[in-house]
C-alpha cells in the first residue's frame, strides 16, 4: 500500500509539473544597435560640385571642347552614391576624383551618351 501511495503521488506531480506555465524571467535590456545614417540624398550643392569636378576631368582629356554635353552624360550614369564620392573628393582634396570619373565614362550607357553629344556637337 505504501508504494501505491508513493506511486501515486509521484505521478501525479509528474503529471501536474506538465501543467505550470513557465514564468518569463527579465533579462537585461538588450541596447537598440545604433543608427548608422548614409547619406543617400545628393543635395544641390554637392551636385554643383560633383559637377565641377567633372567638367574640370573632361576638360582635362578635351581641352578646348565644349564639355557640358559630356559632363551631363557622366551625371546621368552616375549613382547617387558615386556623386558623392566625386562632391567628397573635391573637398577633401583627394586625387580619386580621376579614377571615378573614368570608371562612369567607361560605362556602355556613358559611352553612348557620349558619342550622341559628339555628333550633335
Amino acid at each position: 500500500m505504501r508504494f501505491n501511495l508513493i506511486a501515486a503521488f509521484g505521478l501525479s506531480a509528474a503529471t501536474l509539473a506538465g501543467c505550470v506555465a513557465p514564468v518569463p524571467v527579465a533579462g537585461p535590456a538588450v541596447p537598440a544597435a545604433p543608427v548608422v545614417t548614409t547619406p543617400t540624398v545628393l543635395d544641390a550643392a554637392s551636385r554643383q560640385v560633383a559637377r565641377n569636378v567633372i567638367n574640370t576631368q573632361m576638360q582635362s582629356r578635351l581641352p578646348g571642347a565644349n564639355v557640358a554635353p559630356y559632363t551631363d552624360c557622366v551625371l546621368a550614369n552616375a549613382t547617387t552614391a558615386e556623386l558623392i564620392d566625386i562632391a567628397q573628393m573635391s573637398r577633401a582634396g583627394a586625387s580619386g576624383a580621376a579614377d571615378s570619373v573614368a570608371a562612369i565614362v567607361s560605362r556602355p550607357a556613358t559611352t553612348q551618351c557620349i558619342a550622341a553629344a559628339a555628333r550633335t556637337a
